[in-house]
Parts: C-alpha cells; structure tokens; sequence
C-alpha cells in the first residue's frame, strides 16, 4: 500500500497540474469557436426560388451540383417541388488532383480562383494534390474567361466547327459531338488560345504541330454530317457537358501531357480534360 507521503503532491506537481487544466480549457476554448464558425460556412450556399418548368435536375446542372445534394440539405423525401419554393443550393467540394490551379478549378466550377480563395479563407494560390477546397455554390452564368452563353457565329463558323466534329467524332455518340464543340469554344474564349473559331481549328503550335489531326490530314474538308450540324448550334448556343474543358483525345493516345491534364469526362472513345 502506498504511503500517505506518496500521496502528496509536490509544488511542482500542482504547477504541473494546473498547467494541464489551463490546457485543457483553451482546446475546450477552440473547440467550441471552431464549431461556432461552421455555420458561417454555410453563408457561401446559394439560395433559389423555384420557378416553373424547374426540376431538381435542371437546378442541379445550373448550379454543378446533384440531385442528390439539393435533397439532401433541403431534407426532401421526393423529387416533387413547386414555383416559389425556396431551396438552398449546397456549396460543393473538391480534391485537388496533380496538374490542378486555382485558375483551372475556377473555370471548371464557374468561379474566379478569388472566390475559392475566400470560401477556403486562402492567402496564397498554393495548392497541393489531395488538398480538398470548398467550392462555393454559384449558379453557371459564367466562367471567368470561359463564357457558357452563346457565342457569336456565322455561317462560316458554323459550318467549320461542324465538319471539324464529323471529322473528330462522327462516329461517336451526340453528347460527344457538342463536347467536341464546347472544347473550341472554349479555347476561343480562353487566353491560352486564339480568339476566333478559325483560327483555333487551323492553329499550328511552336512546335509546328497542328492541335486537330483532320486539319493535318485533310478530313476537315468532309461535308459536315446533319448531327455534327445540330451539335455544332448546341455548343454555339451554350452547351458544355465538359464545364470547361480545353482537351480531348481518344482515350488510348499515351500522349504525356494530355495525360497529365485534370479530367473533365470520359464520353466514348474520348477523354476530355482542362
């Protein structure tokens, strides 16, 4: 049995002790102001009203969120809503993959990197693979440098990015073809590129390679397929089921920069990325 003398504790014990219990109330301190800072978190949620012919669906492509989600936070049991009911749009998140900017994930979600920066209450631009930022809910009415309203054409135009897509992808499904689209456009709406949908389609690298093989083999000559046409005015008017993307290629091409590139979708034969 141990003696009563044992028992005692010295003064530095004591100090040692309420050191520890002073410790102790600051983590209880910070635990309770982080938890009190969540739901300012939330304040980066979207809120929108119902309007008629809306579906969760619709909603949930406007805003690059899911059905799923929008359920979720606004605690529906079902797929039925209304005009005039009000819904919150729940902020989304990503993890950063290798190759990513805040720059490129800005434009993949309709965002400016300076808001991803402040819904993460960023100071830097340094991000690392793996990281997962909050990316606050917005509705798709643009995307920085890459616009998702129509872009203005001409005959010309419509007729060129029409037979570059029955050249590319005549063989693939009709989701591919405006995705071929959307990748000009949005190359011709991204400073990396050039401004014109011509000058896109015949551009020739540094390198002298030419960035779509039917111009280098002469396919881009072939008369434009009644889909390609129809896909070409979607893409004109808006569409973009890639969100942004300025890559494609056939999934198989063992290319290491477009390999190295942030996936957008796979649709076919065709892997599109940013």
């Amino acid at each position: 049995m141990p003696s009563t003398q044992a028992r005692q504790l010295t003064p530095e014990a004591k100090g040692g002790r309420k050191n520890n219990m002073f410790l102790r109330s600051r983590l209880l301190l910070l635990t309770i102001l982080f938890s009190l800072t969540l739901p300012a978190a939330l304040a980066y949620a979207s809120d929108y009203t119902v309007a008629a012919g809306d579906s969760l669906f619709l909603i949930s492509q406007r805003y690059g969120t899911t059905v799923e989600a929008i359920k979720s936070v606004n605690q529906l049991k079902g797929d039925l809503i209304y005009p005039g009911q009000k819904l919150t749009i729940p902020d989304r998140y990503y993890t950063v993959q290798p190759g990513d900017s805040l720059y490129l994930i800005g434009q993949r979600f309709n965002l400016s990197y300076q808001e991803i920066l402040r819904a993460n209450s960023m100071s830097s631009t340094v991000i690392y693979p793996g990281q997962v930022l909050r990316i606050p809910a917005r509705e798709n009415v643009s995307r920085g440098t890459v616009d998702r309203g129509s872009t203005p054409y001409n005959a010309r135009d419509l007729d060129l990015l029409a037979r570059l897509i029955t050249a590319e992808a005549d063989s693939e499904s009709y989701l591919t073809k405006v995705a071929v689209g959307a990748v000009v456009l949005n190359r011709v709406k991204s400073p990396l590129f050039p401004n014109s949908i011509a000058e896109v389609i015949y551009q020739v690298d540094e390198t002298g390679r030419y960035q779509f093989e039917p111009v280098l083999n002469g396919w881009i000559n072939v008369h434009a397929s009644p889909d390609s046409i129809r896909a070409a005015k979607e893409a004109l008017n808006g569409a973009d089921p890639t969100k942004g993307a300025l890559y494609f290629f056939e999934s198989w091409v063992p290319n290491k920069f477009l390999r190295s590139r942030p996936v957008s979708m796979v649709s076919d034969s065709f892997t599109f990325a940013y």
